[in-house]
């Protein structure tokens, strides 16, 4: 019998085209599952550095010294982070989460052996990060996440990135233009659906509508159904909205509070709605679609599927490219909501049950800007009373 002598070292052609080598050498049986226990190392740069390291490894397993590598590297440690985040958070929150990491964490560290990271080295990235984008606390706070999980599986004992001074000052820049408000006024935004309901089809006319009299998201909109209406009882429950998961594809989800809330409608947004549900039938009969159904989308494409959300902006802006409207997004008329509510004498507690405002900071900010434009009404009010 030939007795078989082939090597479990074996080169490789790494991404730039340099010759390594690797092993994958048996551990013995796991005790816990019966199973083959292998582990696989590479990188080496000699056959003979190969060999060295595959008889240490051999001589450990037989004295019982060995044991097994744990995640050294930044990058490993996410791999096993990021499987146990995706059980946690909603498709969308993942994606963004894998985008952040992906473009921005990874390049900078994903290669660093864990142990060696510093609060010096995070603070270096995170100014990077910052001297970039705009959510650099948003992707510091993810890279940090990593190093909690490494610590929480005693793979090191701190979290540099706890120590990470965030406040960095910016160069002043003088101002070139007056800054972009993205709301409307009272009349600008009654001018602007007047325009709408010319313009656009009645579908396009009534999201509009519905989200500048109601202050909802976008998101929460394009997922209402039929049975989210009380036509009785003038009421629109919010209870869903639509998020983009894995492969860009949509799907339905909690609200961003994950609470449901029922608000009142004004009888000319009720109206508009019940008009639009009976085009809808009329419309959609004839693409061959029953729309008669408790769980029917209200705003739906031609294959009555989820209508994509850039749709909305697309149709704003078409209304203000023609009527020469200034740019604002269909975000801009939930916050367009929000101020006229208060314009109109709203508490800060309704507008934020109203808006679904989980923070109460959120509400106040926009109250901050109500009281702002008071405050100058409240100046010209004086200067006009002194001069007539």
């Amino acid at each position: 019998m030939t007795k078989n002598n082939s090597s479990p070292i074996k080169s490789y052609q790494n991404k730039v085209g340099k010759t390594l080598y690797m092993f994958r050498v048996f551990l013995g049986t796991d005790e816990l599952t019966g199973k083959a226990k292998n582990t696989t190392r590479r990188g080496f740069k000699t056959k003979k550095e190969a060999e060295l390291a595959l008889a240490r490894i051999k001589l450990q397993v037989s004295e019982g010294t060995y044991k097994q590598r744990s995640a050294e590297t930044y990058q490993e440690v996410y791999d096993l982070w990021i499987t146990q985040y995706e059980k946690t958070v909603e498709e969308s929150t993942f994606v963004k989460t894998v985008g952040y990491f992906k473009n921005h964490i990874l390049p900078a560290m994903g290669t660093y052996r864990i142990e060696k990271i510093t609060i010096a080295i995070c603070q270096k990235h995170y100014n990077e990060w910052a001297s970039k984008v705009q959510k650099a606390r948003t992707i510091k706070s993810y890279a940090k996440k990593v190093l909690d999980f490494a610590i929480i599986h005693g793979l090191i004992q701190t979290n540099p990135f706890t120590h990470v001074e965030t406040k960095i000052k910016k160069p002043f820049a003088e101002a070139t233009e007056q800054e972009h408000e993205n709301f409307y006024t009272k009349d600008e935004l009654i001018l602007f659906l007047d325009h709408a309901k010319e313009h656009l089809d009645y579908k396009a006319y009534a999201v509009l509508r519905l989200i500048a009299y109601t202050g909802m998201r976008k998101s929460e909109a394009l997922a209402l159904t039929w049975n989210d209406v009380n036509f009785i009882e003038n009421e629109l429950t919010i209870n869903k909205a639509i998020g983009r998961g894995k492969q860009t594809k949509l799907y339905l989800k909690t609200t961003k509070t994950s609470k449901p809330r029922t608000i009142k409608l004004d009888d000319t947004t009720l109206s508009n709605l019940k008009e639009w549900n009976k085009l809808q039938k009329q419309q959609y009969i004839k693409l061959g679609i029953n729309t008669i159904k408790k769980n029917q989308l209200i705003f739906s494409n031609t294959k009555n599927e989820f209508l994509q959300p850039v749709q909305v902006q697309k149709w704003m802006y078409s209304v203000q490219n023609k009527y020469q409207f200034k740019r604002v997004s269909p975000h801009g008329l939930r916050h367009t909501h929000c101020s006229l509510l208060f314009e109109a004498g709203a508490s800060i507690k309704e507008v934020q049950d109203r808006l679904g405002h989980s923070d109460v900071k959120t509400t106040l900010d926009i109250y901050t800007h109500v009281t702002k434009k008071a405050k100058e009404d409240a100046i010209q009010k004086f200067v006009s009373y002194l001069e007539s």
